[in-house]
């Protein structure tokens, strides 16, 4: 097992200083579930949903959220992002929706959290927009499913 790295000598919390790592090509990619029932999934089919389009709110949504996350995460660095990717699929056997989030930059860190925000934000609003219609929607499974650059090389979930 690793140090913590944002924990200082002194048991401080402390941003990892990467001014020394180089710069590299990152890669993330985060997914996860939105559950709800299945007169709300037919709802979200129908394209009735009276606040507007649940997907492309949602997308917009999860673009600005890894934009925004060195604001949220105290201790992530703001990143120059080259990419934020997010795609929502209907998912039939949940009932729901399934999200994914693609980040890409240059740097000398990753975007792991970028692509996790990403999707949190974005299942956030898909909630948000659905409400009305199913309070006991549920919101799952949000875990980075690959990340690729930097010392650490390549990285896939089992």
């Amino acid at each position: 097992m690793t140090a913590l790295t944002h924990i200082g000598d002194d048991g401080r919390a402390a941003m990892v200083d990467v001014s020394n790592k180089a710069t590299t090509a990152r890669r993330a990619l985060a997914v996860g579930h939105v559950h709800m029932s299945d007169q709300t999934f037919e709802l979200l089919q129908s394209g009735e949903n009276p606040k507007g389009s649940v997907e492309n709110v949602a997308e917009l949504a999860g673009i600005m959220g890894a934009k925004r996350t060195s604001d949220l995460i105290p201790l992530c660095h703001p990143l120059p992002l080259s990419k934020v990717k997010i795609t929502i699929e209907l998912e039939p056997t949940l009932p729901g929706l399934r999200v994914s989030a693609e980040t890409k930059t240059m740097g000398v860190t990753g975007v792991e959290m970028e692509a996790l925000t990403a999707v949190s934000v974005a299942c956030l609003t898909i909630y948000d927009m659905l409400k009305a219609s199913d309070k006991l929607m549920v919101i799952e499974g949000i875990r980075l499913l690959e990340k690729d650059g930097g010392k650490s090389g390549a990285w896939r979930a089992p």
